[in-house]
């Protein structure tokens, strides 16, 4: 039986400053809990129901029932397990090999989906700036699909950050060069910009070069950050 005090707590790490506050943050569904427990996380609590604990017996659960889940659970139809979590402290770190860098993402579901394609290609290494949405954010951890686990995410000053950078800073503007004509080195960064406002003006002084998707269209003006992500992070890792 869950606590009204553990109630509590859960629906408390719905907002960011009580993440921050506990350190903490919810996993829920099958896939994500099983990526956490095999990941290098802290796990601080496991709710299941009893079907998911008899399926995964050595796994140390709180058992609960099924209105208990749908008494915590963020999603309109609940999974049959919910997990909380440890935040991890967040560290800048010198990374070889591609890192893209994330300039204030606002969408929970486009980071989320970025971390994801990151995972699907290989790259290990996500920068994002201090605005950028928390990558803690139920709805971001839900849609990463327990990618997360696998991606390292760490928040920052973009602008000292890429001061100090390197390798060749490439970001995607509207008078960049073709994807399909850029000979990419190993070690870069790619720098994706904000939803509505594209890269700003203060990023844009570090970037060494420029990179655009080119348009078969006439009438469309922009594509979605995170689909942008997934087409460069493709022919960036299959050139």
């Amino acid at each position: 039986m869950i606590t009204k005090n553990q109630i509590k707590l859960i629906k408390s790490l719905s907002l960011r400053k009580n993440r921050l506050k506990h350190k903490l943050f919810l996993v829920e569904g099958d896939k994500n809990v099983l990526d956490l427990i095999k990941s290098d996380f802290d796990v601080h609590t496991i709710f299941a129901n009893s079907n998911w604990s008899k399926l995964n017996p050595t796994v140390n659960v709180s058992l609960v029932s099924k209105n208990e889940l749908l008494r915590i659970s963020n999603q309109k139809n609940p999974n049959n397990v919910l997990a909380i979590a440890c935040i991890k402290e967040s560290k800048i770190f010198n990374e070889r090999g591609l890192v893209l860098v994330l300039d204030d993402i606002s969408d929970p579901g486009n980071l989320g989906t970025i971390i994801r394609t990151c995972d699907w290609f290989g790259v290990r290494s996500i920068i994002c700036s201090n605005n950028t949405v928390d990558v803690y954010n139920p709805k971001v951890v839900q849609s990463t699909m327990g990618s997360l686990f696998r991606v390292k995410v760490m928040y920052t000053d973009l602008a000292k950050y890429l001061k100090k950078v390197k390798s060749d800073v490439y970001g995607t503007l509207f008078d960049g060069k073709n994807i399909k004509k850029v000979d990419f080195k190993d070690d870069i960064h790619i720098v994706m910009g904000n939803e509505s406002n594209g890269i700003s003006k203060e990023i844009s002084k570090y970037i060494t070069e420029k990179i655009k998707i080119n348009s078969k269209s006439t009438k469309a003006d922009s594509l979605n950050v995170a689909v942008a992500t997934s087409i460069i992070l493709y022919e960036i890792t299959n050139s």
